[in-house]
């Protein structure tokens, strides 16, 4: 008897998705452009009510979200949302 493996489709850098054997450690919402923990309490809330649906992307890890353009979720991720808002907020004052 043939053993199946799962395959996973996560997105790359390239916001491109791909294969891999390996579920992603880090999920997104492409609509928004937000990446954040699994277990994030805003996203589980969201999915149970129906959102994210057919906007629901994996990534491998955080660097690969971030490549992508991704920002942290403001609920999970909280410190490095501050973070990331902050130096957006300077980039644009620099402008």
């Amino acid at each position: 008897m043939k053993e199946e493996h799962k395959t996973y489709t996560l997105v790359g850098p390239d916001r491109k998705p791909y294969k891999s054997s390996t579920p992603g450690t880090f999920g997104g919402y492409r609509k928004n452009k937000i990446y954040g923990r699994m277990d994030c309490r805003a996203a589980l809330r969201a999915i149970e009510k129906g959102g994210y649906i057919n906007e629901r992307v994996f990534f491998a890890d955080e660097q690969t979200a971030i490549a992508a353009g991704y920002r942290p979720c403001g609920v999970c991720l909280r410190e490095k949302y501050v973070i990331w808002k902050e130096n957006r907020n300077s980039n644009e004052e620099g402008i």
